[in-house]
């Protein structure tokens, strides 16, 4: 039975049972996911007190954890595509909350960066696995809806993190790793007892495994073969730049600019643009399943005119020496900046095979980590040679037009997805 003929068993467009469960589930998971991996770099002064170390190693423990991360995600990828998804979330929820008890235990240096490898490869399995899932189960209208919520998730886990540093301050930093430690052990026990794979019958409307066997260089061949597939892994690398240097460097940007102290600069950094990414994420998500009615190319087209808004607000920002217009210009940026995160995986799903979802937004994740870190390095490159942040912020807003154009060339072909 091929692909081709054999992928659809039906035609209608009723959600599995379930669907929206799945994702209130993930949304959880998706959240400790971030908050257990941030919240160290909130308690660097604790970390420090208790088990001395320079700034530089205290970077490491990050900058191993995250090139683990993007290393290992499209291997993490093939399993979420070769094995149940629901049961990769499960064990790597499991796997990364006992690592991150067993952190609390560590006596020395070479231990934590140890658990911060170990959280690096356990998280690696969560993303493609979770996205797959969600767009498994959402089809035809729901799909980025769907995924942004779980993204959202995902934010508010990350604007969480300063939990880390507020429980160190009142406990001891062990504490904290425990605690969210135990959260996530129990929390993977319970999800075990409710969270599948969406069933395969005629009245759920799901695409039935073709009967090819995945393999991992099949899969690798087969994404970069598709012209789609290389014009979103370039898109989404170039957007990860973006991301990096506007939002790593954006404190730094209102504590100069604007002459503020290092708290305020933070709030404003912070505190405005998390909710209005989160707004974003549900905007973007929304809108393009309603267009995607009539439109077939409307998860495409939304990110792109997003970006079209963002670049020339992060210019006006770049340039204003008004606080509130630079604060409104970064916030209608971070809401529409937020739509391609939306809608990246519904746009992976309508050009990729649908055996290789997984492993192919695990192979976005390791480029877009890995070239975002680079730009966060270069940077604080550009910074020594005193090069000005406006003038990062004009070339991000450059890089964002060219993103944008990238995405109005997909053209994926029609798939066997029941779209």
């Amino acid at each position: 039975m091929s692909f081709s003929t054999s992928a659809i068993l039906t035609q209608k467009s009723t959600l599995p049972k379930g669907a929206w469960l799945v994702v209130a589930l993930l949304f959880f998971i998706g959240a400790l996911n971030y908050l257990d991996r941030i919240m160290i770099t909130t308690m660097r002064d604790s970390i420090i007190q208790a088990m001395p170390m320079s700034d530089a190693r205290f970077g490491l423990l990050t900058s191993a954890f995250l090139w683990t991360y993007g290393i290992l995600s499209p291997f993490a990828g093939f399993l979420a595509d070769k094995f149940n998804r629901s049961r990769v979330v499960i064990v790597s929820l499991l796997v990364w909350s006992v690592v991150t008890w067993l952190t609390a235990y560590s006596k020395t240096y070479e231990q934590l960066l140890a658990t911060r490898i170990l959280m690096g490869i356990s998280e690696a399995c969560y993303i493609p696995a979770a996205l797959a899932l969600i767009s498994d189960y959402h089809r035809k209208t729901t799909r980025s809806l769907a995924t942004g919520i779980h993204m959202t998730g995902i934010m508010v886990g990350s604007s969480l993190g300063f939990l880390g540093g507020l429980l160190a301050e009142n406990h001891t930093w062990n504490y904290v790793f425990i605690f969210f430690g135990v959260v996530g052990i129990v929390y993977s026990i319970v999800i075990a007892l409710v969270l599948r794979d969406p069933p395969k019958n005629p009245e759920n409307v799901l695409i039935e495994k073709p009967a090819d066997k995945v393999n991992f260089f099949d899969g690798i061949g087969n994404l970069f073969r598709r012209r789609s597939f290389m014009i979103m892994l370039v898109y989404w690398g170039l957007l990860g730049i973006v991301s990096w240097l506007v939002m790593g460097w954006l404190p730094t940007y209102y504590k100069e600019h604007f002459k503020l102290s290092q708290g305020i600069a933070g709030l404003y950094a912070t505190g405005y643009l998390y909710p209005a990414s989160i707004v974003g994420l549900l905007l973007g998500g929304f809108l393009a399943d309603r267009w995607s009615r009539t439109n077939r190319l409307a998860r495409i087209h939304v990110p792109a005119i997003g970006l079209c808004i963002a670049a020339p607000t992060i210019f006006l920002a770049s340039g204003t020496s008004i606080l509130p217009l630079a604060i409104f210009a970064f916030m209608i940026f971070a809401i529409t900046r937020a739509f391609g995160d939306s809608n990246m995986m519904p746009m992976l799903c309508m050009a990729v095979d649908p055996r290789y979802r997984a492993t192919g937004y695990g192979v976005l994740n390791f480029f877009s980590t890995i070239i975002g870190g680079i730009a966060l390095y270069a940077g604080g490159v550009l910074r020594d040679s005193n090069i000005d942040l406006s003038k990062m912020y004009q070339f991000a807003a450059l890089i964002m037009v060219i993103c944008s154009g990238l995405l109005f060339m997909i053209r994926p072909k029609p798939v066997s997805d029941g779209e």
